[in-house]
């Protein structure tokens, strides 16, 4: 479903990945591990276009992503939930999540009742404003709204931080839920090691912008991966 070839970024003169090969499946979630600043975030970044990779090559469905903008990735079926979530503070609850009616056609501009059944807290708080909301709150937002620009590729970048245990829980399930559903890959990057490790299927560790371990859940051991990612 998405793949990279030797995939390289810089921030100015300083190298952050260097030659990242990847590969995700759909019906699978592939969870990217390792220590903060090892270039995990950098990845998802260049993946989605929000920083333009310096070398190597996108894959998605079979198409090369060449050098689109952001825009033109979302619409070709990838959709990221950022750290930090990112939501408009001062638009309501539904104005955030039409913001993704940007990257669908017009007939599309409509709001999935699957959103409110897998986020109902979001249906009684249609209208307060997207900084009024908790944390957790706040990533179910971004989650619902990534989840409305249909994504056949949806990147979570450290869903848990910061986030209260109920909601964790809640999040976990639904990611669950759409990896069951077989027709989305997930890429999660996640500092949680029970929480990546409940749901991954394979698992990529990340050490100084390269790529240190990478392998089916099933062929690795969870002591030894927790040490890994640890390091």
């Amino acid at each position: 479903m998405l793949s990279t070839t030797g995939l390289t970024l810089h921030y100015g003169s300083s190298q952050i990945l260097h030659g990242i090969d990847f590969a995700a499946k759909a019906g699978e979630v592939t969870c990217i591990m390792g220590p903060n600043g090892v270039g995990k975030t950098s990845f998802l970044k260049a993946l989605a276009g929000t920083h333009p990779r310096t070398g190597g090559s996108v894959t998605l469905n079979d198409e090369p992503l060449g050098k689109l903008r952001a825009q033109d990735i979302a619409r070709r079926g990838l959709s990221i939930v950022p750290q930090g979530r990112m939501i408009f503070p001062l638009l309501t609850v539904r104005e955030n999540l039409e913001t993704a009616f940007a990257v669908l056609q017009k007939a599309q501009h409509q709001i999935p009742d699957e959103v409110f059944t897998l986020f109902p807290t979001l249906k009684d708080f249609l209208h307060r404003r997207g900084g009024d909301l908790s944390g957790g709150q706040q990533q179910q937002l971004a989650i619902a709204r990534a989840l409305i620009m249909q994504p056949k590729v949806l990147l979570l970048d450290e869903p848990t931080e910061g986030i209260q245990p109920n909601i964790i829980q809640q999040i976990g399930e639904v990611i669950d839920y759409l990896k069951s559903k077989g027709t989305m890959a997930i890429v999660l990057v996640e500092q949680y090691f029970d929480f990546a490790w409940n749901r991954a299927d394979q698992v990529y560790v990340f050490r100084r912008g390269a790529v240190a371990l990478q392998g089916r859940k099933s062929d690795l051991a969870k002591d030894q991966l927790h040490k890994e990612v640890s390091v």
